[in-house]
């Protein structure tokens, strides 16, 4: 008597049964990627924030609620998603290292597609790119992971000298800046990206694609046309609230060596007007990829193409008396948009608040197509889930960032599971953070000194062992690249 076949891979059957009525029928792959956008689709927290079409990707797909990147820091996460392996696996945690330094032979999400039959473009950033000054290069691309790119290049690179930097010592890729644009949405550079994705579908609809879409924004600086700035009236805005003695409870590492003052030492109307441009480069995205599900109707390709929408991290507005940007290990930080909508899923148009991490990107594509992924992928597919969204699912995600430490560097390590949250810096030396999501969501309240809790803070910090953790970090990093 043969063993039963996986509940899994009975789940992914009834959910592609199309693909077996012939190769032709092989779904198609339209991978979005966004640059910096936290956590506000669909938010109580951002009740201002307007995003109708990812609203609608989430009405028709799967929204994971509770998805978290395995880095809060552009490079390394990427190269995460896209290879499927961790942070400590190929060794990147800079904004300058190439994966295929280290890890030369991994094969890469479309890298797989394209062995398998796919045609596999690129727009935009999917890997890293310096922003603004990469725009319209190939950045950190992996060339053996397409068939072709495109690099637009918009106005909102030319319009640099427009940019509004109120601390003119740092760099705009770097500081909260932000230009509300002339013209309209097609001279941006995302405006571009999405032109371009579009024609590319339309050229590639009779056969299958691997087509990967990146946008640049909401990276700084904040750049959108006007219209999207008048959809957020500048009263309207407000900085997250956070307890007034929010900050003695954490460790100095916690937070970001870039952003040590809180709020960039800027008065509040400043940061609202920082805010304001943010949440109109987060509308402004939105209009992008509403064009491209627009055009996936229009082209007759909807019902076979599996959207991906993610973005590489979270995102800090304010929270915890001033905290912006990425490199946090905090869970506005950690966690970051995830949503799947596959043909005819029995889950689209639920949510998922299952524990998942972006390495599970990789196979859960992967399994819907009906491809070989390679050996040893850190995540697992998330085919059950898109069936039945509420599922049981124990899951457990790990998040890390490296500091540079004074010159040795301090390695942070995160992980969340359904209730809690427990970081550890440089493996406890530097600080432990304990937040208890029952009853504190914010993550305000530090219970790793509490002795009630060194039982779930020990049960925590084994977790780290199954990650193969080490306090230190990987030979050869430079903590100026930090």
């Amino acid at each position: 008597m043969s063993a039963p076949t996986p509940l899994h891979t009975l789940l992914a059957v009834a959910l592609f049964a199309f693909i077996a009525h012939g190769a032709e029928s092989r779904p198609n792959i339209l991978f979005i990627a966004a640059d910096d956008l936290g956590n506000v689709i669909g938010n109580p927290d951002y009740p201002l924030v307007r995003t109708p079409h990812l609203d609608r990707l989430a009405r028709t797909g799967v929204h994971f609620t509770r998805a978290y990147n395995q880095i809060p820091l552009c490079n390394p996460s990427r190269a995460s998603v896209m290879t499927g392996l961790r942070p400590d696996t190929i060794g990147v945690y800079d904004l300058d290292l190439h994966f295929r330094s280290t890890t030369p032979d991994a094969v890469t999400l479309p890298q797989a597609f394209r062995r398998a039959g796919w045609w596999a473009g690129r727009v935009g950033k999917i890997y890293h790119y310096n922003v603004p000054a990469g725009i319209g290069t190939n950045g950190l691309d992996d060339a053996p992971s397409w068939d072709a790119v495109v690099n637009p290049k918009g106005r909102d690179v030319a319009d640099e000298k427009l940019i509004t930097n109120p601390t003119p010592a740092r760099s705009i890729s770097a500081a909260l800046s932000w230009l509300a644009a002339e013209g309209d949405d097609t001279e941006q550079t995302d405006g571009m990206i999405a032109t371009a994705a579009i024609r590319l579908m339309g050229e590639k609809r009779d056969r299958p694609f691997f087509l990967g879409v990146g946008f640049f924004r909401p990276h700084t600086p904040f750049v959108a046309p006007k219209k999207y700035f008048d959809l957020y009236p500048l009263e309207k805005v407000s900085l997250p609230k956070s307890p007034a003695h929010d900050r003695e409870d954490i460790p100095a590492a916690a937070f970001a060596h870039n952003n040590p003052t809180p709020h960039y030492g800027l008065d509040e109307l400043t940061c609202r007007r920082a805010l304001q441009a943010y949440y109109a480069s987060v509308s402004f995205l939105d209009a992008q990829v509403g064009r491209l599900l627009d055009a996936l109707d229009a082209l007759g390709l909807a019902d076979n193409t599996i959207v991906v929408f993610w973005s590489d991290h979270g995102y800090h507005l304010g929270e915890h008396g001033g905290v912006w940007q990425k490199r946090m290990l905090f869970e506005e930080s950690a966690r970051a948009p995830l949503l799947i909508r596959a043909p005819r899923a029995a889950g689209n148009g639920r949510a998922s608040p299952a524990i998942v991490e972006f390495t599970d990107i990789y196979p859960t594509l992967a399994e819907l197509a009906g491809i070989a992924a390679p050996a040893g992928l850190a995540g697992r597919s998330l085919a059950p889930l898109l069936t039945e969204p509420q599922r049981a699912w124990a899951g457990t995600a790990f998040t890390q960032i490296l500091r540079p430490g004074g010159g040795t560097p301090v390695m942070g390590r995160s992980v969340r599971t359904d209730r809690w949250r427990y970081t550890e810096w440089a493996g406890g030396a530097a600080g432990a953070e304990l937040y208890d999501h029952a009853s504190d969501p914010h993550e305000f309240n530090n219970l790793a000194a509490d002795p009630g809790h060194a039982t779930i803070r020990a049960e925590l910090r084994e977790r780290f062992t199954d990650r193969a953790r080490s306090d230190a970090p990987t030979t050869g990093v430079n903590p100026a690249r930090l």
